[in-house]
């Protein structure tokens, strides 16, 4: 390894206090030491002393009093387990085909204040939706992504990093879907709302939903899918004369997404700042980079990628993407780094695998081929 240690293999591990996930303010309840909000020096490495126990933590196992996530990437912003865990895997693990030991993937959402037993939850629940395959490696149990999560996440992957990259032209049509779905299909109902939404739709009125981009090809397939008959995708435009009120946009809250987009570029730059001087650790590095990507990934949602001529002055989205892009990729070598030492726990062999991805959806690489030296300057404070 070219510079890079990982943590000597431990029979019992716990967290050490102050590290994000483990009762620090904003990630899950508890008292910390230090000022609320911040993650105080940790004195010792990951693990509980023993005998084997090097005197220094590893490189990257110390968190500092400067690392702290935006208030407004917590609490409500926490994702589930299996999300969480889908997330993780797509941002340090993507189109890796070797299997984990399912005990790291419990360690990772420890970071996130995920207890065993819901991590564990996880696990079950995304094997039992195919998107996790599990299986025995001697007595040890490994899991690795099924080729439909493979997909989800290049999908996923694909419309989050290219939402907002560039602004194209408007050909003046909207997409638009009716649908009637009876109570007895509710779940068929709510899917095909959250799929509508993913795809930039939002509802008009009760059973019309309306988008501006030619989006009917998706939701033909969506509707296959689910099995829906009763429903009806087409395309149109407005005619002269419509009231404000009866425009296509006002499906959307577009006062309440700018200041959505206001907190997040208040939160990203304070945090690219930070990580630009070196005060932000591999330990919270991990935690703020998934976070803003949870955060960046709810906008295509609630955002239409509405043309120029409809949206409000000075739209802050092309800011919010610039923010979120450069700092997602600054942070990614240090997350990766923090994924790393806790993959090499379980399976060295496989740690330096582990790796992030820009968000062009270019691959960094390898541990064996990555200096320490290339990751950004680190300083304690």
């Amino acid at each position: 390894m070219h510079g890079v240690r990982y943590p000597r293999m431990m029979t019992k591990t716990t967290p050490p206090r102050g590290v994000p996930g483990h009762g620090v303010r904003g990630l899950a309840p508890g008292k910390t030491e230090g000022s609320p909000g911040q993650i105080p020096h940790v004195s010792g490495p990951d693990s509980t002393p023993g005998p084997l126990l090097a005197a220094q933590p590893e490189p990257g196992e110390r968190a500092f009093a400067t690392d702290e996530v935006p208030a407004t990437w917590s609490g409500d912003a926490v994702q589930r387990p299996p999300r969480l865990l889908l997330t993780l895997l797509g941002d340090y693990w993507w189109r890796r085909t070797e299997p984990l030991p399912s005990a790291a993937l419990v360690a990772l959402l420890a970071e996130f204040a995920v207890s065993d037993s819901a991590a564990r939850a996880a696990l079950s629940r995304l094997t039992r939706n195919r998107l996790l395959i599990t299986s025995k490696s001697g007595r040890r149990t490994v899991v690795r992504l099924s080729e439909r999560a493979a997909r989800i996440l290049d999908d996923g992957g694909r419309q989050i990093f290219s939402f907002g990259r560039t602004s194209q032209p408007w050909d003046g049509m909207w997409s638009l879907v009716a649908f009637s779905i009876p109570e007895r299909n509710r779940a068929a109902r709510d899917s095909l709302r959250k799929q509508l939404r993913w795809l930039g739709f939002a509802p008009l009125y009760d059973g019309l939903w309306v988008a501006p981009r030619d989006r009917t090809a998706e939701v033909i397939t969506q509707l296959a899918e689910l099995g829906i008959t009763t429903a009806t995708a087409f395309r149109a435009s407005t005619i002269p004369g419509v009231s404000p009120e009866g425009l296509p946009q006002r499906a959307w809250d577009l006062d309440g997404l700018r200041v959505r987009y206001d907190r997040f570029i208040a939160s990203a730059g304070s945090l690219r700042e930070r990580a630009l001087a070196g005060q932000v650790s591999p330990v919270a590095a991990l935690i703020a980079r998934t976070r803003m990507m949870d955060e960046w990934r709810g906008f295509p949602e609630l955002d239409p990628d509405l043309p120029d001529e409809l949206l409000p002055g000075a739209w802050p989205r092309a800011t919010a993407r610039e923010l979120f892009t450069t700092t997602y990729d600054l942070l990614g070598p240090l997350a990766a780094h923090r994924i790393r030492q806790i993959i090499a726990r379980y399976s060295p062999e496989l740690a330096v695998h582990a790796t992030h991805h820009s968000s062009e959806l270019k691959m960094a690489a390898e541990a064996n081929d990555e200096l320490v030296g290339s990751l950004p300057m680190v300083k304690s404070v």
